[in-house]
C-alpha cells in the first residue's frame, strides 16, 4: 500500500471514529430541559392545578401507571413486549419509591425524553416519543398536579421480567437518537387553529400513535404524525388490533363523519362501533373528560388525514344474501348454527348490531381487517362495561372461552368475516389457541379510576 492511501485510510479511520464517538457523545449525554436552572416552582394555583389534572386525563397517565386493584399512579401494571414483561413505576409523590425527589426539569426528561432523574433510560413503552411533543405549560401543568394533586403512595417499583444482557438501557440512548423527535409540536402554517390543536392533542399528549401506527423490528413507530402515510393506519399491538384512524373506509373511519367521531370518544359508541380492548380504557379514563372544543379538534384533525386503497381495499357493501340464507330451514354449516344460537340476538340476523348499544358485525373493522386478533381476542374474553358520566353500561360482550371451542369460535368468526359483504377472511383454529393461551378473560368490573 502506498504512502498515500495509508495517509487516506489513517484520515478516514479517525474520522470514523470521530464520528462514533460524536454520535455516542450525543446519545448517551443527559438531555437539556427548558426548566434546567429553575427555582422551584411556587405552590400552585387551583387553576393550574385544574389544567394540570386536565392534561393527565389527555395523556392517560393513569391507565398505564395503576391496576384495577391499586390506588391510582402506584404502578404496577404489567406490559409485554417481545423481550420480556415489563412494570409501571409508581409516579405519585411519594419520595422514596415514587417521584417526590423529581424537580420539574427532571419530570420533563423523563416525560419528554425517556430519562429517569438517576440517569437511566425508560423503556419506550412509556410514550415519550409522542410526549416529546407536548408544550412547555402542560409540563409545567401536569409537575404542578402530580406534586400537589396526587396523593403520596408507598408502593416499591417491580424489576422487569427481561433478562440480562437484554435489559441494559443504555442502548436505549441510540434508540431515541434513531426514533425520536424530541420538540415540542409546532403549528402547521396554512392549517387553522383547530386543525393545529388537534394534530396536538393526537400526536403529543394523546399519544394516538402508540397503538394505532404499525412499528419496525427495532419496535419504533413508523410514522409519528400526518407527513408519514403509516402514521395511525392500524397495528396489531398484545393480542388486538388497533384500527387505522384515517380515511381508510374498511379498516378506518373513512365512513365515519366528524360528528360521529367526536360521538364516539364523548360517549363510547356510535352507529358503527363501541369501544372495547383497550379502547375501554381508554374512554373509560380519558376521552370522555376531554372538553368538545378538544374532541372536535381531534375529530377534525383525524378526518383530514387520507386513507390508502393500495391498503384498504375493495370499499364494502352490504350484502342482504347472508340474512335469507339464515332461515331456518335453510341453516347450513357450523358457524351460521353458532352465530344464531349466541350471536343473533344481540348483534341481529342481519348483522346489522343495535345501534349505538349493540355495535354492528357487517361492516365492523374486526369484520374487514386482515388482522383477527380483536375478533378473537374480544369472543374469547369479552370487553369491560363502558361506563360513561359513571355509570356502567347494561351491554357488554360476555367472554365465550369458557362455552365454545377454538374450532367453534373459529368457524363462527370465518362465517361472520364472510357474511354480509365482509371481506375479512376466515380465522383459523390454530390462532384461536394461541390467544386463549396468552390471554384472560376481561373482568366485569371495569376499570374505571380516580385520578386523586
Amino acid at each position: 500500500m502506498t504512502t498515500s492511501k495509508t495517509g487516506k485510510l489513517r484520515i478516514f479511520l479517525l474520522i470514523l471514529v470521530a464520528l462514533i464517538i460524536g454520535a455516542a457523545w450525543v446519545a448517551l449525554r443527559t438531555p437539556a430541559s427548558p426548566f434546567d436552572g429553575s427555582a422551584p416552582p411556587p405552590a400552585p394555583s387551583a387553576e393550574l392545578l385544574q389544567r394540570g389534572e386536565y392534561v393527565a386525563r389527555l395523556a392517560d397517565c393513569v391507565a398505564c401507571h395503576s391496576t384495577p386493584n391499586s390506588k391510582p399512579f402506584a404502578g404496577g401494571l404489567e406490559m409485554a413486549t417481545p423481550l420480556g414483561a415489563i412494570y409501571a413505576t409508581n409516579i405519585t409523590p411519594d419520595r422514596a419509591s415514587g417521584i417526590g425527589e423529581y424537580s420539574l426539569a427532571d419530570f420533563d426528561r423523563a416525560l419528554r425524553h425517556g430519562v429517569a432523574r438517576d440517569g437511566h433510560r425508560l423503556y419506550p413503552a412509556m410514550p415519550y416519543p409522542s410526549y416529546a411533543k407536548m408544550a412547555d405549560e402542560d409540563v409545567s401543568a401536569l409537575y404542578a398536579w402530580f406534586m400537589h394533586g396526587v396523593k403520596p403512595v408507598v408502593q416499591a417499583n417491580r424489576e422487569s421480567d427481561i433478562p440480562w444482557p437484554l435489559d441494559m438501557r443504555w442502548p436505549l440512548a441510540f434508540w431515541n437518537l434513531a426514533f425520536t423527535r424530541p420538540q415540542p409540536y409546532q403549528p402547521q402554517p396554512g392549517k387553522d387553529a383547530l386543525w393545529n390543536r388537534g394534530a396536538y392533542i393526537v400526536q403529543g399528549a394523546g399519544h394516538c400513535g402508540s397503538c394505532h401506527t404499525p412499528r419496525g423490528v427495532a419496535m419504533n413507530e413508523k410514522g409519528l404524525d400526518d407527513g408519514q402515510p403509516l402514521y395511525l393506519s392500524g397495528a396489531l399491538l398484545d393480542g388486538w388490533y388497533a384500527p387505522s384512524l384515517r380515511g381508510d373506509v374498511n379498516i378506518g373511519i373513512g365512513r365515519w363523519s366528524e360528528e360521529e367521531v367526536v360521538q364516539f370518544l364523548k360517549t363510547g359508541r356510535n352507529q358503527h362501533a363501541v369501544v372495547f380492548g383497550s379502547m375501554a380504557d381508554a374512554f373509560n379514563n380519558s376521552t370522555q373528560f376531554m372538553s368538545d372544543d378538544d374532541l372536535k379538534a381531534v375529530a377534525h384533525y383525524l378526518k383530514s388525514l387520507p386513507g390508502d386503497p393500495g391498503r384498504d381495499g375493495t370499499p364494502w357493501k352490504y350484502d342482504a344474501s347472508t340474512t335469507a340464507a339464515l332461515a331456518p330451514q335453510r341453516l347450513e354449516g357450523s358457524g351460521a348454527r353458532t352465530f344464531m344460537a349466541k350471536c343473533a340476538a344481540c348483534h341481529a340476523v342481519d348483522g346489522r348490531g343495535r345501534a349505538p348499544w349493540i355495535p354492528p358485525l357487517a361492516g365492523a373493522v374486526s369484520s374487514l381487517a386482515r388482522e383477527d386478533a380483536s375478533a378473537i381476542n374480544v369472543t374469547l374474553n369479552g370487553s369491560a362495561r363502558v361506563v360513561a358520566d359513571g355509570v356502567p353500561d347494561a351491554y357488554r360482550m360476555p367472554p365465550f372461552r369458557s362455552q365454545l371451542s377454538d374450532a367453534e369460535i373459529a368457524d363462527v368468526l370465518s362465517f361472520i368475516r364472510t357474511s354480509w359483504g365482509n371481506h375479512g377472511g376466515a380465522v383459523k383454529v390454530d390462532d384461536v389457541s394461541k390467544l386463549r393461551e396468552r390471554t384472560n378473560p376481561a373482568s366485569s368490573n371495569p376499570i374505571v379510576l380516580q385520578m386523586r
